[in-house]
C-alpha cells in the first residue's frame, strides 16, 4: 500500500523513465514523420496545450500582489537569469578540457538559462518565471549556444510567440470568464501539463535512439549527475549567505523564497523551449538530459532540506520577535 502511494506521488518521475525506455524499445513511433507526427502534434499542439493550461491556472491577482516585493523580485530575477547562466558558462570553460560529452555540457548551459517553474506553488516563482522567461531564456540560449541552434532567430521567436505567448494570453482571457468554476472544481492543471510533457520527452528520445551515430557514455552521465547536485547545493548555500547578511533587508521567509526560487529550474518551460530552439538538432535529447536530471534532483534536495530550512526559519522568526523592543 505504501509502495502504491509512493508511485502515485512520484508518477511523473516514473513516467519520464518509462517514456525514455519506450523510446528505446520502439523509436519509430515518435520520430519526425512517424505515426505520432511530432513535427505537428508536439511542436505546436503539445507545447501550446501546456501554456494554455498555464494561462488558465496562473492567478494574475496573486501575481500582481507578489510584485509588491520589488527587492525580492529583483534579487531572484538577477540571480536566476544573469548570475546563474554566467557562472555556469565560466564553470564550463574549465569542464571543456575534460572528456565529458560536449553535448551534455551544452545541456548544463541550457539548465543555467532556464527560468524558475511557471507552475510553482510559490507565487513569487510565478512572478519571475512567467513572462520574463519566455523572452530572456531563448536570448540566453542563443547568446551562450548560438552556433548550436539550427533554426533562424526570427523563426524561433515567431514559433515561441504562436505556441507559448498566444496560448498563455488566451488561457488568461478564458480564466476571467470561468474563474469561479475553476476555483470550485480545481482541475488537475499540473497533471495535464506533466502528461503532455511526457509525450514531448518520448518523441525527443525517439529521434535520438533512431540515430545510430549518437552514443552516450556512462562516465559522462555519472559526472553530470554529480555536477548537477553540486551546483544546486552550492547555489542554495550562496543564496542563503547573500540573503542572511545583516544589511540584506530580507526576512527569514524571504530567504526561504530566495533559496528555492533562485535555484529551481522549469522543466515544463524548458523542454518545449529546447524543442523549439534546437528543432531538428540530432543531439537535442543529449542537450535535454541535464535538465531532465536537474528536475528530480531539485525535488529530492528540496524534500531533504525543507525540514532543516523550516526549523531555521521558525527559530529565526522567534528570535526576531524576542529582540523587538516592548512598548
Amino acid at each position: 500500500m505504501r509502495l502504491l502511494e509512493r508511485m502515485r506521488k512520484d508518477w511523473f518521475m516514473i513516467g519520464i523513465v518509462l517514456a525514455i525506455a519506450g523510446a528505446k524499445l520502439e523509436p519509430s513511433i515518435g520520430v519526425n514523420g512517424g505515426p505520432l507526427k511530432p513535427e505537428i502534434t508536439v511542436s505546436y499542439i503539445a507545447v501550446a496545450t501546456i501554456f494554455f493550461n498555464s494561462g488558465l491556472s496562473l492567478k494574475t491577482e496573486e501575481l500582481t500582489s507578489a510584485l509588491v516585493h520589488l527587492k525580492l523580485h529583483l534579487f531572484i530575477q538577477i540571480f536566476t537569469l544573469a548570475f546563474f547562466p554566467a557562472t555556469i558558462w565560466l564553470f564550463l570553460q574549465l569542464l571543456s578540457i575534460t572528456p565529458i560529452n560536449e553535448w551534455l555540457l551544452k545541456g548544463l548551459q541550457t539548465v543555467g538559462c532556464m527560468p524558475p517553474p511557471v507552475s510553482s506553488a510559490v507565487i513569487l516563482t510565478k512572478a519571475v518565471g512567467g513572462n520574463e522567461g519566455i523572452v530572456i531564456t531563448p536570448l540566453l540560449l542563443l547568446l551562450f549556444l548560438g552556433s548550436s541552434s539550427s533554426v533562424p532567430f526570427t523563426s524561433i521567436f515567431s514559433q515561441l510567440f504562436m505556441t507559448v505567448v498566444v496560448p498563455l494570453i488566451i488561457g488568461q482571457i478564458v480564466r476571467r470568464y470561468i474563474k469561479d468554476w475553476l476555483e470550485r472544481k480545481k482541475p488537475p492543471f499540473g497533471a495535464v501539463s506533466s502528461s503532455v510533457l511526457l509525450m514531448i520527452i518520448y518523441t525527443t528520445f525517439c529521434d535520438t535512439f533512431s540515430n545510430p551515430n549518437i552514443d552516450l557514455d556512462k562516465f559522462s552521465l555519472v559526472l553530470i549527475l554529480v555536477i548537477i547536485f553540486s551546483i544546486q547545493l552550492s547555489f542554495m548555500l550562496l543564496t542563503f549567505i547573500f540573503s542572511t547578511r545583516n544589511n540584506s533587508g530580507f526576512t527569514p521567509a524571504d530567504t526561504v523564497a530566495i533559496i528555492f526560487c533562485s535555484t529551481h529550474k522549469s522543466l515544463t518551460l524548458g523542454i518545449p523551449m529546447l524543442k523549439i530552439v534546437f528543432a531538428g538538432h540530432e543531439h537535442l535529447s543529449l542537450i535535454s538530459v541535464p535538465l531532465l536530471i536537474y528536475h528530480p534532483a531539485q525535488i529530492l534536495l528540496g524534500s531533504v532540506l525543507v525540514p532543516t530550512i523550516k526549523s531555521w526559519m521558525v527559530s529565526r522568526q522567534k528570535g526576531v520577535k524576542l529582540t523587538r523592543p516592548t512598548v
